[in-house]
């Protein structure tokens, strides 16, 4: 019994969308034509809608940048965003790395490569980098 009511449903749909079809070749309008029409034109607003959904899934997943990024609008960034977590998941994960372990190593190399820098100015004949001189007064 829930197959027939699937089959007549499925059905009813199909003829309301050769309607649909159909009356957009001839050229004769009437009032009736447009009212026939407007069902119609709401139950395909529906059929191009994934499961019925009211909104799009740009506006579900909350829109402007992150939703770009989860449809892959813009390539480059998704495509570096799923690098990125890539990285991070096979460091974290098939490495076991730790996170403190990283930020330590990283901390030491910006410190190498200062050390580095001021020491290669001298041969480049450049200035050395200016750091603000913070000043305290004697109270």
């Amino acid at each position: 019994m829930a197959e027939k009511k699937e089959e007549s449903v499925g059905e009813s749909l199909m003829e309301k969308i050769t309607e649909k079809f159909h009356h957009e070749d001839s050229s004769s309008s009437s009032d009736s034509d447009n009212e026939k029409s407007q069902p119609s034109s709401s139950v395909q607003s529906k059929i191009y809608r994934l499961f019925g959904r009211e909104k799009p899934v740009h506006t579900v997943l909350g829109g402007g940048k992150p939703a770009d990024i989860f449809l892959w609008r813009n390539k480059r960034i998704s495509a570096g965003v799923l690098g990125g977590a890539t990285v991070i998941w096979v460091l974290f994960e098939l490495m076991e790395y730790h996170l403190l372990s990283l930020v330590c190593h990283c901390l030491i190399l910006s410190l190498a490569i200062l050390f580095l820098w001021s020491n290669a100015t001298t041969f480049i004949n450049k200035s050395a980098l200016e750091l603000c001189l913070a000043l305290l007064p004697v109270a």
